[in-house]
């Protein structure tokens, strides 16, 4: 079987070639047919070209690692999906850069140093409250938001289904936003 005279196979057929043969060839016919609509969803989600394009290679290759290890039935939506959380962990793991003027500025300003003093407030009521949250739900959201684990690497450090860690994460939000609230609303005056 040559690759090139199969240019109308279709996304099912390409991918039980690659699964029977372990050709990327075949992969490679398959995400060339969706880099614009990879591009397209990076540029939606990050406003500069130069990173979506960098971010579509990215996305390849964790493709090609990825197909190798389990097989996937609807490739277009799984793509769809690895991509988009591709350019929402890019946001997640940003850093903002202040430029030395404008530190200058934020450090003699009255009111954002009340901003920040409210803010560490609200990030220790947050630790305090942690704790109080079931083992499931404390496990998730520190993989998530302490650690930066995806969904998919928290699944497979704690054994739970995707679904019970996109619930877990979910519910302890809630919980974790409730539990502040009150703490707040109760005037415990560190917070």
């Amino acid at each position: 079987m040559h690759i090139q005279n199969h240019p109308d196979a279709t996304d099912n057929e390409l991918l039980d070639r690659f699964y029977e043969d372990g050709n990327n060839e075949w992969l490679g016919i398959l995400l060339q047919r969706y880099t614009l609509l990879l591009l397209g969803t990076c540029m939606k989600y990050l406003k500069n070209e130069e990173e979506a394009r960098d971010c579509v290679q990215q996305i390849f290759l964790k493709a090609i690692t990825e197909l190798h290890k389990y097989r996937v039935e609807y490739f277009k939506s799984w793509l769809y999906i690895v991509a988009k959380n591709h350019c929402l962990m890019r946001f997640r793991n940003k850093t903002v850069v202040v430029p030395v003027e404008e530190k200058r500025e934020i450090g003699t300003e009255e009111s954002n140093l009340e901003e920040i003093a409210g803010r560490e407030a609200l990030l220790q009521a947050m630790e305090d409250s942690l704790p109080s949250l079931n083992p499931e739900q404390k496990t998730c959201l520190t993989l998530f938001y302490l650690e930066k684990k995806s969904y998919r690497e928290i699944t497979d450090a704690t054994g739970f289904t995707p679904m019970q860690v996109k619930s877990h994460i979910q519910n302890g939000k809630r919980n974790l936003r409730a539990l502040v609230e009150k703490k707040i609303k109760n005037g415990h005056d560190r917070y």
